[in-house]
């Protein structure tokens, strides 16, 4: 994944791009041709915490709601390498 494209953007040859949803704020992102749906699968993800974290912490703003996302799934990512390690994988 690369930087987000600013409003008006163009992508040039070979990039791809996708536009997601996330608690109601639109995001245009660049990505690798060919890329665009895992990139879209990637914010199915993150947009099911944060939609989970809206309904439990309906005052937090979307700043605070996609940092306890991001350190939710980083917390899983962990637990996981720490299993695989464990595993001998």
């Amino acid at each position: 994944m690369r930087e987000a494209v600013p409003p008006g953007g163009r992508c040039g040859a070979r990039v791809g791009q996708a536009t997601i949803t996330i608690n109601g704020r639109t995001y245009r992102l660049k990505c690798g041709d060919g890329e665009e749906a895992r990139l879209l699968a990637l914010s199915d993800i993150v947009r099911q915490r944060v939609d989970s974290l809206a309904g439990e912490f309906s005052a937090a703003g979307d700043d605070r709601l996609l940092l306890m996302a991001a350190l939710m799934l980083a917390d899983e990512l962990l637990d996981a390498r720490a299993r695989l390690k464990a595993h001998g994988a």
